[in-house]
């Protein structure tokens, strides 16, 4: 009578382990089914994402200003997703995200890239004041968007990133960072000085850190676009990234179309 109850005990646990087995593998294979599914692309983000300074903007795309030789656009042309939808745009700040670039994303969406940050931090203000004003304002205002980076933007990341995962819930999503500007001791004769260089090239590196950490609590992958853009900042022999543009102001400080192909791509390629 014990070993029929005994017998029986186990089989019964043996079965609850089978069924548990095969709802677990089921669910599985429909997570599985719902990422074969998604295979649409999205590109989020901000100027370094929508290719100001790369030239050949397409005109539908007004103040935007999103190029074809923008990374987005060079790996849709390569990769023949299932749809492309590119709503990433100059100025973009974390909420212009969440106003503005999110419609596209959906259960069909299996890729996302994003580049954020950089403006709520006060990038175009950082710039501004260290080409017209003195060393140590220039420094002084490089400290204050270090300040922002730690006491504000993990929680406007956070948001642009809980509604990426919510909206497009099967998506890989690749969070792009920026690159260091300045080539120290290089050739350049005029300009900001070494301090004011190195103080701008340790707050990008000082951002990036901040947005690797907050994507990578959120289950994204980061693209560091540093290694890629080494010796092609400013003051090197052949740089990706314009200088001040007195003729076109906007396109200072951005990846030229040679740094969006060489730099960002195979960044984001890899990370994809």
């Amino acid at each position: 009578m014990k070993l029929s109850r005994i017998t029986a005990y186990m089989s019964s646990l043996l079965l609850a382990a089978a069924f548990a087995l095969t709802g677990a593998a089921a669910a599985h294979a429909d997570q599985s089914t719902d990422r074969a599914a998604a295979t649409g692309y999205v590109a989020l983000g901000d100027s370094y994402s929508s290719g100001v300074g790369a030239g050949s903007y397409d005109g539908g795309s007004g103040d935007c200003k999103r190029s074809t030789r923008a990374y987005p656009a060079l790996w849709a042309a390569a990769h023949s997703p299932s749809s492309f939808n590119f709503t990433a745009c100059s100025g973009a700040r974390t909420g212009d995200v969440l106003a503005n670039q999110l419609g596209p994303l959906g259960s069909g969406t299996g890729l996302v890239s994003i580049s954020i940050g950089g403006n709520d931090a006060g990038f175009a203000d950082v710039m501004t004041t260290c080409v017209l004003q003195s060393e140590s304002n220039c420094v002084a205002r490089v400290n204050k968007a270090r300040q922002y980076v730690d006491s504000t933007l993990p929680g406007n990341l956070d948001k642009v990133y809980d509604a990426i995962s919510a909206k497009a819930p099967a998506a890989r999503v690749v969070v792009l960072g920026y690159p260091r500007f300045y080539k120290l001791n290089g050739s350049c004769l005029a300009g900001l000085s070494e301090r004011e260089r190195a103080a701008i090239n340790d707050a990008s590196d000082y951002l990036n850190t901040a947005v690797a950490k907050r994507a990578a609590d959120h289950g994204f992958a980061f693209g560091s676009v540093t290694s890629a853009f080494s010796g092609h900042e400013i003051c090197s022999g052949s740089p990706w990234l314009h200088s001040v543009n007195w003729t076109n102001i906007g396109e200072s400080y951005h990846p030229t179309a040679a740094g969006q192909s060489g730099g960002y791509l195979p960044v984001f390629t890899a990370a994809a």
